[in-house]
């Protein structure tokens, strides 16, 4: 009778540790924040003071790389400054990945081309900055899609066309900032209209 009753239990914990394995798996970790960012390295054609080559490296814990932030909750990405490290490159849409992420900053670089659309699954950004790089295109409309965003840098680059309207969206915004680029037209009303915290154009 006992050994009856210890074949159900042991058929049951078998299941629930391989359920657990195909959970954690399938569920983003650490792992998928360092791929995108072994994804952005990798678009990096140019890093003259060789800050991610040599700090980049498996060897190390993602969260010690340089530029890097890691909460202390989840142990997941949550900000990347490669502000001012005079880099070249593009992004790739690897980066969308970075799902815990709230502050990207990369201004004062060279990147360059245009911003992919995966980027819209960075849903907790509050701080965006791609200020003073070389971006071309019109600005994208899905930069309106932020919910949390606070600050949005899009200055010193050559983004073309107009200001999207769908920048209304972003309820949370405070300061926004596209100066010295090609843009066109007029502001949208829905900028003003929509936007009940904005404090800086």
């Amino acid at each position: 009778m006992e050994k009856t009753g210890f074949l159900p239990t042991l058929i049951f914990l078998l299941l629930f540790s391989t359920f657990q394995a195909i959970l954690s798996a399938n569920s983003p970790n650490i792992t998928t924040d360092q791929s995108a960012l072994l994804a952005l390295k990798s678009h990096i054609g140019h890093d003259p003071h060789n800050l991610l080559v040599t700090n980049w490296s498996t060897c190390t814990s993602v969260c010690n790389w340089i530029g890097v932030t890691c909460g202390s909750r989840h142990h997941r990405v949550t900000a990347l400054d490669l502000s001012s490290m005079d880099l070249t490159g593009t992004i790739p849409s690897q980066l969308g990945n970075l799902s815990f992420l709230a502050l990207l900053d990369i201004s004062q670089n060279s990147f360059h081309g245009s911003l992919p659309t995966e980027l819209i699954d960075l849903h907790r950004l509050k701080y965006l900055n791609f200020g003073n790089n070389s971006f071309s295109g019109e600005i994208p409309s899905w930069f309106g899609y932020f919910p949390t965003l606070q600050s949005l840098y899009l200055y010193g680059n050559n983004f073309t066309g107009v200001i999207p309207s769908t920048f209304g969206n972003l309820s949370k915004l405070e300061t926004l900032s596209m100066y010295h680029n090609n843009l066109k037209g007029h502001l949208p009303s829905e900028i003003f209209d929509n936007l009940s915290k904005f404090q800086k154009l």
